[in-house]
């Protein structure tokens, strides 16, 4: 492996939407907007293999004190071996002072997400409009 993580929007619509349908991630199903959110994001972060995309997040921020991260995948053959930590470790390069830093996790993410630095907050109770089925 030759796994390469960076902060690039240098993305291709085909490549995103195979990471998202591998996924099973029902966003995948609106490959337009889905490329064009990740692209406006106020940071994308890419993880690499000899090129061929294998995971991204991105954040959503208002560039002083809060960042939301909707979306962070790893290709499934991919799962397990760190590449999620690295890509995580990339985002606290550029978050890690924010005074708050948000995302929504369920099934076995959550304790993926504990184990990078994120926990429950107080009594908060996610909520949300979805039109997704993955959750």
């Amino acid at each position: 492996m030759n796994i390469k993580i960076k902060e690039s929007k240098e993305i291709n619509q085909e490549e995103v939407v195979a990471l998202y349908r591998a996924n099973q991630w029902s966003s995948a199903d609106k490959p337009d907007e889905l490329f064009n959110a990740l692209k406006n994001s106020h940071t994308l972060v890419t993880a690499r293999d000899d090129g061929r995309l294998i995971g991204l997040a991105n954040a959503i921020s208002d560039g002083y004190l809060m960042v939301y991260y909707p979306h962070m995948l790893v290709m499934p053959q991919y799962q397990g071996q760190g590449v999620g930590h690295l890509i995580m470790a990339k985002m606290q390069e550029k978050y890690r002072d924010f005074h708050m830093q948000m995302l929504t996790a369920d099934g076995k993410a959550i304790d993926f997400y504990q184990k990078v630095g994120f926990e429950k907050a107080g009594k908060t109770q996610p909520m949300w409009i979805y039109k997704g089925d993955e959750h």
